[in-house]
Parts: structure tokens; C-alpha cells; sequence
């Protein structure tokens, strides 16, 4: 949306889309197609150092950030509350206004290692062969080296034995215990490289002993709350339970903010099933996945959850090292291109930049090249194939603001609307619309602003907040939102007078209503009902 120019309407890859198979829609793409300008995908950002800046910040969201997700992993409260308070500034900086959602991301029980001695932008090399001494004696929490290295786990002395293995940071580096003390391992570096502060590590095939959610978490979810969080991204999630709690915490006064469940682990892939019911989406965390699996395995994971996510119309976000090489370089390697595609392909509603955008050299390059890519994927998508698939998964029978979203996107295909437009409160019918996929994008209007920040999670939902004063008659105030979002259409050159529009609305105001769906032209001017019976004088039919 970020984007201006000439839209060309629902002709990317027109040819590959009327294709009758899988094999023949392959055949057909052509690399000469122009993608839709308009991205469907959401982008999730993770702010740190390199990006927390307000200048920096708009010019990410001009770039095509959706989320900004901050790493409760580091940083304190006081630091988390200055970047939130910048990202609010930065919107509201902005020439016009745009939904960004804030995201939590809970440490969670994993183990993490302690800060150089040279701070926390500090690093060091550890070389293969060279011994170092695992410790939890607090003295080194701060002062961490190459030779000994704080974790802030406590039984990993009882836990682990000769011969173990311990991953650290992403698997990039191991080491394997030789000797085993009171309060500290002595390791051999397996696989050496650079290491900073404050990295995670993993144990694999080793029964740990953590809590779900920690101490540290409750003070964060609650500190959350209170700065207005709109979702939070929950680490290392192995039972729906654990959902449950998260949901105790939050209380009735948070029971708005969306959880995220995050799979990390292989007992997590196992009881997906239970998690994903508890949880309002799923995020495949695939750094530390591809630790405690087998990382051929990873991408089995992958599409199962994305499968199964789609399936349930829950939100699904792809994470870790998607353009991993932009940290240092201002292009990713031909295979990062080709994982954020296969992301899309697959069937995710966001992919997420974690180390790209937080600490590397290239912030904007990276958000800027997520979202060319994801456009790209979005116009190869088999989408009347997988509308079909996903029209005959859907159980019977639906209540009637479910079959509103199934026929509003069959009639978008139809037609080949330029937008579906959806007046919503909660957001659930713009939910329900994206879930089916249509190939144009979903303009999702409503007065409630969490809501609008929300459907970010939801792919080609794009949220218009809508902030005028309600009128006196219902039906005139639906017309007045639905011109709204024709003039966005319209300013963003993806709407043209005369283009056929899905309109979907309820029977009346509140949340629960929505019945109706409409098929019109988008009018030259703003005046005119639409919800509105015109009066007809002379009728004769």
C-alpha cells in the first residue's frame, strides 16, 4: 500500500491464474509478469538499535512495516518504553495516519548467556578446539569472556553430563562437556565463531526444567498491558495450557490482546494441534527449531503448521533468518529470496525480520526487499485451487457471516473485483474473508483502533481506522465509511471509477451482524447511497 503508481488490476500472472492444474499454473508463470503493487502479506519488524530512531522508524513504516515487534529477550522496561513511545511518535508523525501493531515477544523459558565484558554491542571469536567454562556463578553475569561464559539457567549443572552438547546462538556455535563442577561445566568449543552478548542456547534432547511462563515473564505481560500491546508473541510454547496461563495473566481487561503462540521445539510440533486452538495464531520460529529437530526436518514443520493454520483460519507468521546475510550485506543470497517466496507460497499471513532490522547495517534495504519478494510470491499464488481446497475443509453448517466471507471472495473471483470492502467491529468478518484468500485486497474499515492495528496479523487485510463523528442515521454513516475506503482505493490508484467492489456490511450496527454483501461499481463521486434506499419514482416493474 506503501507504493504509488498505476495499478495494474488483477493481471499479475493472469495467465498462470486461469491455469486447470498445480503442473500448468508452474508452466505458465512468466518472469516478465508485473506483481499487484498492492502487498498482501503483513511485515513484522523487530526494533533494536539500528531502527529504534523516529526518523528511522517512518521511513520503515513508508518501507512496509506492519509490526513492531520488541524483544523482551533484552532490554529493559525503561528502554522498551522509550521505543514504544517513539513508534507511537513516528505514526503520528506520518502525513497520513496508518494502524501500526506493537508486539511482545516474551523471553520464555529458554537459556540465555550473560553480557561481555565490553557491553552489550560487544563480541568475541571462540575457535575450535579452545576451552571455555560454562558458569552460573552470577559474578560472571556481566562480565562474560572467552574463556568463561555466564547462562542464566541454574540446573544446568544437573542436567547436563560428560559428553553433552550445547548449542549457542542459533546453533552457530557448540561445545561439549569434558568436565562437570558445583557451578560450572568445562566445555570444548566443537564449532567456533563470533559470539555477542545475551545469546540463546539450547539443549537439545535434554528434559529441561523450566516454567512455562517465569516471573520475569509475568512482569513483562503486565508491563505490556499497560503500554497498550496489541498481540503478544509467546516463546516456547509446548502445551495449549500454556496458552491458558498466558490468558490468566493478561486477566479480562487483556483478553483483546491476540497471543501468539511461538514453536520452538519438538514437543511444541507434537501437541500442535492443542496449541493452535488455544492460541489466536502461530509463529514458526525456526531458530531454535532447527535446533532441538533436525534442521532437514525444519521445513516439514514448516508446511505442516502453515497447512494446518490455514486450515483453521488462524494467523500464521514465518520467522528467523529469513534475509539472515542483509545484517551485513545490502542483498540476500539467492536462497533467502527463495525461502521469504516459499514462506508466501506455503501460505503465510506475515514474515517477520529479527536480526535484519534490529541490529544490522541494512534496516530499510531489508523491509524494503521482504516486501518486493512478497509481492512476487503473492501474484504466483494457485489461488482458485486453493480457494476450492479451502471452500470444501470448511466445515457445515457456517453461520451467516461465515458464508458472507466464502461467497464475498468466490464473487471477487468472479468479477474480478478491485477490493472487497468490509465494515467490521471486532474484526472478524475481514478475519474470515482473508482466510479464503482472494486474490484482490481486503479493506477492512472500522472505528475501533486496536482492531484496525490487529488485522495486520490477517493476510491482504489492509485497516483503515476510521475516526469521524457517527451520524445521526445508521445507514448514511455505513456510506460515509464505505466512501472512505473507496477514496483510499482511489488515492492508491488500485481502485478505478467503474471497477467492480465487494461491499460487506451487516444488517444493522454492533458487533455479530454482518449478512449482506453487495456487488457495485465504484462511483465517480461520493455522493449517493449505497446501504441507503434511494427513492424511485415511477416505477413500472
Amino acid at each position: 500500500m506503501e507504493q504509488e503508481g498505476v495499478y495494474d488490476r488483477q493481471r499479475q500472472q493472469l495467465a498462470a491464474a486461469d491455469a486447470m492444474s498445480y503442473l500448468e499454473h508452474m508452466c505458465k508463470l512468466d518472469i516478465d509478469s508485473e506483481p499487484h503493487k498492492v502487498r498482501m502479506t503483513g511485515i513484522i519488524c523487530t526494533i533494536g538499535p539500528a531502527c529504534r530512531e523516529i526518523d528511522t522508524l517512518q521511513k520503515m513504516v513508508v518501507e512496509g512495516m506492519n509490526v513492531a515487534r520488541l524483544n523482551f529477550s533484552h532490554g529493559t522496561h525503561e528502554y522498551h518504553k522509550g521505543t514504544i513511545k517513539n513508534i507511537q511518535e513516528a505514526v503520528k508523525g506520518l502525513s497520513s495516519p496508518r494502524p501500526l501493531a506493537i508486539a511482545l515477544d516474551t523471553k520464555g523459558p529458554e537459556i540465555r548467556t550473560g553480557l561481555l565484558e565490553g557491553g552489550a554491542s560487544a563480541g568475541i571469536t571462540l575457535n575450535t578446539g579452545d576451552k571455555i567454562k560454562i558458569t552460573t556463578d552470577d559474578e560472571f553475569k556481566e562480565k562474560c569472556s572467552k574463556d568463561t561464559l555466564w547462562v542464566d539457567y541454574k540446573n544446568i549443572t544437573k542436567v547436563m553430563s560428560v559428553g553433552s552438547r550445547m548449542f549457542i546462538d542459533d546453533g552457530l556455535i557448540s561445545v561439549i562437556v569434558k568436565e562437570m563442577g558445583a557451578d560450572f561445566i568445562n566445555c570444548v568449543v566443537e564449532n567456533g565463531g563470533d559470539l555477542g552478548s545475551k545469546k540463546g542456547c539450547n539443549l537439545p534432547g535434554i528434559a529441561v526444567d523450566l516454567p512455562a511462563v517465569s516471573t520475569k515473564d509475568k512482569e513483562d505481560l503486565l508491563f505490556g498491558f499497560a503500554q497498550g500491546v496489541d498481540m503478544i508473541f509467546a516463546s516456547f510454547i509446548r502445551s495449549g495450557q500454556h496458552i491458558k496461563d498466558i490468558r490468566s495473566i493478561l486477566g479480562e481487561k487483556g483478553k483483546n490482546i491476540k497471543i501468539i503462540a511461538k514453536i520452538e521445539n519438538h514437543e511444541g510440533v507434537k501437541r500442535f494441534d492443542e496449541i493452535l486452538q488455544e492460541s489466536d495464531g502461530i509463529m514458526v520460529a525456526r531458530g531454535d527449531l532447527g535446533i532441538e529437530i533436525p534442521p532437514e526436518k525444519v521445513f516439514l514443520a514448516q508446511k505442516m503448521m502453515i497447512g494446518r493454520c490455514n486450515r483453521a483460519g488462524k494467523p500464521v507468521i514465518c520467522a528467523t533468518q529469513m534475509l539472515e546475510s542483509m545484517v551485513k550485506k545490502p542483498r540476500p543470497t539467492r536462497a533467502e529470496s527463495s525461502d521469504v517466496a516459499n514462506a508466501v507460497l506455503d501460505g503465510a499471513d506475515c514474515v517477520m525480520l529479527s536480526g535484519e532490522t534490529a541490529k544490522g547495517d541494512y534496516p530499510l534495504e531489508s523491509v524494503k526487499m521482504m516486501q518486493k519478494i512478497c509481492r512476487e510470491a503473492e501474484s504466483a499464488v494457485f489461488h482458485h485451487q486453493l480457494f476450492e481446497e479451502l471452500r470444501k475443509e470448511t466445515p457445515t453448517p457456517t453461520d451467516a457471516t461465515h458464508t458472507v466471507a466464502i461467497a464475498a471472495v468466490e464473487a471477487s473471483f468472479k468479477c474480478m473485483a478491485a477490493a472487497i470492502i468490509v465494515i467490521t467491529t471486532s474484526g472478524r468478518s475481514a478475519h474470515l474473508i482473508s482466510a479464503y484468500r482472494p486474490r484482490c485486497p481486503i479493506l477492512a474499515i472500522t472505528r475501533i483502533e486496536q482492531t484496525a492495528r490487529q488485522c495486520h496479523l490477517f493476510r491482504g487485510i489492509f485497516p483503515i481506522h476510521y475516526v469521524e463523528p457517527r451520524l445521526e442515521f445508521w445507514t448514511e454513516d455505513m456510506d460515509k465509511r464505505i466512501y472512505k475506503a473507496i477514496a483510499f482505493g482511489k488515492d492508491r490508484n488500485f481502485i478505478k471509477n467503474g471497477d467492480f467492489m465487494i461491499i460487506v456490511t451487516g444488517w444493522k450496527s454492533g458487533s455479530g451482524y454482518t449478512n449482506t454483501l453487495r456487488i457495485i461499481n465504484a462511483p465517480e463521486t461520493d455522493e449517493g447511497p449505497i446501504l441507503g434506499v434511494p427513492i424511485i419514482k415511477d416505477y413500472n416493474d
